[in-house]
């Protein structure tokens, strides 16, 4: 029986709908030969199958007599293709009518429609990435900012996988030499250097304590970072959120309360994507549906990687000529939602941003200012902005930005690491009780397995389905 990814497939590889022009990608042993049955060069005749790689050739794809469509025909022979097989990629018109036309020609002899992600999975069977490679190619196609775009090249660059590599292939060294000594366990040989090993034990575990803990920045980089605006009702949360995002995305009142859900919205500073989410006011609720409001807010707060604490600046400035008697209590509530947010969340940012600074006369503030500085701004005149910009941005750029270090993003590879890690403490827990060999081989073999996982060395027909069915299809 012929395996289907023996088959030659065909798929567009440019978005569908018109355009200058659609690029139809053709993978599989027969992939030049079948374009060659339907190809008319434009000057002399020309043999397709005999040309060169890496080669472009202008030309008719005629259906019998029928010119189709006056085309770019681009030869890959293997194994110096995407996908390690021969590619042939044929540029059309940007007409949908001509894509079809073209597609449904070789559809009708005896080419394969291509799967999601197809291609690029005949490329990892091929050898000519492995998964980890793989995934990073969605996520470079499906990035949409600077710092997802720079994860997703880091990770197709192989930074990932060789590090990866390098701990595997060490603990396979070991395991092997441990494997050795059951064989000889009459003779009570040891093989494996026991302090050596220890050693590269202590060096496995901190380098996947540490790419498991790069994920927490890792993944917030690649579906953007969660900023709440929180704050008592009325301060101008639901302005900062239009200055910010420079639209009427959330409605503006005088009336305390108007913000009874979570309004979401997104923009991109300096290369980072930042979610912003404008919360219902924090207060006692008056009635029931302001209560999941707020009930929703502190939600949100938990989730959020940056909390931006808004508050009136007429409230925090006694001398202030817009100063209430009622602002007293604002300040107490503000202070003590600001210690309870602090207590709960301590690894928490927390950016405490006055708002209105335009209505006050002095800036003496009733606020211990060392603890939390503060930043100024109006949200309304859109004034100030700039700084809590610049505030966000270096938060980001304070983790683990650097594009030398690897940064895990992915959450197939989070779940994997996480297992190898404990597998690997056990380990550790082994050497240090003197365990017997054969019980230290179970948690090695246990750790190879879940290391050999992220990189594709060991897979399952259900782990590649799951995998590329999320890659559009054409790649």
């Amino acid at each position: 029986m012929k395996n289907q990814y023996q088959d030659t497939i065909i798929a567009l590889a440019t978005p569908a709908g018109s355009g200058a022009i659609g690029v139809i990608r053709l993978s599989g042993n027969d992939a030049i030969a079948k374009v060659n049955g339907f190809f008319q060069s434009r000057y002399r005749p020309k043999d397709l199958t005999r040309v060169k790689s890496h080669t472009i050739h202008l030309g008719y794809i005629k259906d019998g007599d029928k010119i189709l469509d006056e085309v770019l025909v681009s030869i890959f022979k293997n194994p110096h293709s995407y996908t390690g097989e021969d590619v042939v990629e044929i540029s059309v018109h940007g007409s949908p009518y001509i894509q079809q036309q073209v597609l449904q020609l070789f559809l009708k002899n005896g080419v394969r429609h291509a799967q999601p992600g197809e291609f690029t999975l005949r490329a990892f069977l091929n050898a000519k990435m492995d998964l980890l490679q793989a995934e990073a190619v969605a996520d470079l196609i499906a990035s949409n900012s600077e710092t997802s775009h720079q994860l997703a090249l880091q990770q197709m660059r192989g930074g990932f996988s060789s590090e990866i590599k390098k701990l595997r292939d060490e603990l396979i060294h070991f395991a092997s030499l441990i494997e050795l000594e059951l064989d000889f366990a009459e003779e009570d040989v040891e093989f494996a250097d026991r302090s050596q090993f220890k050693d590269l034990i202590q060096r496995i575990k901190t380098t996947l304590k540490h790419l498991v803990d790069s994920f927490a920045v890792g993944n917030v980089l690649k579906e953007g970072v969660p900023v709440a605006i929180v704050g008592e009702p009325n301060v101008g949360k639901s302005t900062l959120l239009n200055a910010l995002l420079n639209e009427e995305r959330a409605i503006v009142s005088s009336i305390a309360g108007t913000t009874r859900d979570v309004i979401e919205d997104e923009l991109i500073w300096d290369g980072i994507r930042f979610r912003f989410i404008d919360t219902a006011g924090i207060r006692e609720a008056t009635d029931e549906i302001e209560k999941i409001g707020i009930k929703k807010t502190y939600e949100k707060i938990k989730e959020a990687k940056v909390v931006i604490f808004l508050i009136d600046a007429c409230a925090l400035s006694q001398t202030a000529s817009c100063h209430q008697p009622e602002h007293d209590e604002v300040l107490k509530q503000f202070e003590k939602e600001l210690r309870d947010i602090a207590q709960k969340y301590p690894s928490k940012k927390i950016l405490i941003v006055v708002n209105k600074v335009d209505q006050i006369d002095r800036k003496d503030y009733q606020i211990d200012t060392r603890t939390y500085p503060l930043i100024e701004i109006s949200a309304k005149h859109k004034t100030g902005l700039e700084s809590l910009k610049s505030e966000l941005t270096s938060l980001v750029n304070k983790g683990l930005l650097d594009q030398n270090e690897v940064v895990v993003s992915n959450a197939r590879h989070y779940k994997a690491l996480n297992e190898a890690l404990q597998s690997i403490l056990q380990v550790e827990q082994g050497l240090q009780s003197n365990l017997s060999t054969d019980l230290l081989t179970i948690d090695i073999r246990a750790a190879l397995h879940s290391l050999g996982e992220i990189t594709g060395e060991i897979t399952t027909d259900d782990l590649l389905d799951n995998i590329f069915r999320n890659f559009c299809i054409g790649k």
